[in-house]
């Protein structure tokens, strides 16, 4: 019986993931087919039909299950309303989940991320409430230039190398980490 939690049925999703990630480092989306996938994989085309739509949404779906991962880790926040500006919480998982950030990164989808939460009372301090929009998108956008060259290099500083690196662009914001060090 194919149920949607079953062994078997888990085990061929996870043998067609880990084949689409890995054609994925040497290849774009569109040069991967169903076909290809699924050679490699030892698996039937209707396997891979049985679990997704097409390839797109597929792709999709890994996108889904990074961010909804990313978006645990900061749980508490989004429940409390507090952000604490734990970037080395971020790094560690990146440094973890490498393949998957490398993946996420190629397929584009960095270009659609939107910051789930923004200290705006301490921009509005610091920027005196003008211009926030631009700050957020320069701080996303220099946030995730490093963490692609880090990735590019195998990660091969620590997370604390790198939380370090991103606070010090903030110098003289001591408080806009300060609460990720409490």
């Amino acid at each position: 019986m194919n149920t949607p939690n079953n062994r078997r049925r888990k085990e061929s999703r996870e043998k067609i993931e880990k084949v689409f990630v890995e054609l994925l480092q040497t290849r774009d989306l569109s040069q991967i087919r169903v076909s290809d996938i699924c050679k490699q994989a030892g698996l039937n085309r209707t396997t891979f039909y049985a679990n997704y739509t097409d390839i797109y949404r597929f792709a999709d779906s890994i996108r889904d299950r990074l961010e909804a991962s990313l978006s645990e880790l900061y749980q508490e926040e989004r429940v409390t309303g507090v952000n604490s500006n734990d970037y080395l919480k971020l790094f560690r998982h990146i440094q973890q989940n490498q393949i998957f950030y490398r993946t996420y990164f190629k397929l584009g989808y960095d270009n659609n991320y939107k910051i789930v939460s923004y200290d705006t009372e301490l921009a509005q301090k610091h920027f005196q409430g003008r211009f926030i929009h631009y700050h957020m998108e320069f701080f996303k956008s220099g946030l995730t230039r490093i963490i692609k060259l880090w990735l590019q290099n195998g990660c091969q500083e620590t997370p604390e190398e790198m939380y370090a690196i991103v606070k010090s662009e903030y110098q003289g914001r001591e408080e806009f980490f300060s609460k990720a060090a409490e």
